[in-house]
């Protein structure tokens, strides 16, 4: 099915300074690489939005910097005292490029002028002035109150031109527009046109809409749920606290591990326990004995660990969860400065 939307300048200037909407963006580019619409492209679109540009990028650096601000304040009330001083000297520098640069909307801007470019402006026909001007003097929407709509006058005809040059019968038909002052119903549903507009949409293949979001969903909402997830989600880096915590009990988990291998070996008789004399007297590295002391200090010790980290925390693990268990040591302790495969205990 064939789908055509006339998006206002209107929808193009929010989805330009509000960086929330960059998923929606997203998925209007790719809706059009698929062919799945086509955009209506109204010259009177592209010279409202180039004579905005400048001020949609102050608008966008002055929002993000009153975000910042907010951030700030937050951090500064609630952060971790041994991160905020670094925390905030990071958002001073993000606030200083863009205050200098406007980096927040220009590649925004940059992406909305590149789909407008891949669409066929369409002048406005002499034939769309002349109703314009009809509609005028009637006082017809959108020239129901007390200022120059000719613009908007031109986009609404060009709209309904675009629609009835189509033979398509099945081919679908979106305007859209975030001017609801404008276009929208008088005290009533700004969700539906205004009475002097519902003759155009009596079509229900023509269809008129105040939210770009409704209707890139109405056309491919698994797509934008998709683009939105990969916008939102954020894996949060963990706190040292709960690093050093995870790496505590990962040693124990290990220390523990060898000791109960140890403790098998001297219950069979594979390992003696001998008295720091008899050690005395051996010569060179003897691992089929240990001293009974040091024995004694670590039967104390696995005591302690069972009492600290429970006992359902410490095996017996099969050769796949040691694995893991090992695995996650030596990565944290990697992070924490040690080199790979370090699992002294």
């Amino acid at each position: 099915m064939s789908r055509k939307l006339l998006i206002d300048t209107s929808v193009w200037l929010d989805l330009a300074k509000d960086y929330r909407l960059s998923a929606v963006l997203t998925a209007i580019e790719e809706l059009i690489d698929a062919r799945m619409i086509e955009l209506i492209m109204p010259v009177i679109v592209l010279d409202e939005f180039a004579r905005n540009r400048d001020r949609v990028v102050e608008q966008s650096r002055r929002s993000f910097a009153s975000h910042l601000k907010r951030v700030r304040e937050a951090i500064v009330e609630f952060g971790d005292d041994d991160r905020i001083e670094a925390t905030l000297h990071e958002l001073g520098e993000i606030e200083h490029k863009i205050s200098k640069k406007g980096e927040v909307s220009q590649q925004t801007l940059k992406r909305i002028e590149t789909v407008m470019a891949s669409s066929r402006a369409v002048a406005a026909s002499q034939q769309a002035k002349n109703k314009v001007v009809e509609r005028a003097l009637a006082k017809l929407a959108p020239f129901h109150r007390s200022k120059n709509s000719v613009a908007d006058g031109l986009l609404i005809e060009t709209f309904v031109e675009a629609a009835d040059s189509v033979a398509d019968s099945e081919a679908e038909f979106f305007f859209v527009t975030h001017n609801t002052r404008d276009f929208s119903q008088h005290d009533g549903d700004q969700r539906l046109p205004h009475a002097d507009l519902e003759p155009l949409f009596a079509s229900s293949k023509r269809h008129y809409a105040t939210s770009i979001v409704d209707v890139v969903k109405l056309i491919d909402g698994e797509m934008l749920a998709e683009y939105e997830w990969e916008r939102t989600y954020s894996s949060d880096s963990r706190w040292l606290s709960e690093i050093l915590n995870a790496e505590h009990l990962l040693s124990m988990q290990v220390w523990y591990n060898r000791h109960m291998n140890l403790r098998a070996r001297v219950e069979s008789g594979d390992v003696r326990v001998i008295t720091k004399e008899d050690y005395d007297k051996l010569d060179g590295y003897h691992p089929e004995v240990i001293v009974d002391s040091i024995w004694q200090s670590a039967l104390k010790a696995a005591r302690e660990t069972e009492n600290e980290v429970g006992r359902e925390l410490l095996g017996p693990w099969e050769d796949f969860e040691w694995g893991i268990i090992t695995g996650k040591l030596s990565a944290i302790r990697w992070v924490l400065g040690d080199e790979w495969d370090m699992l002294d205990t």
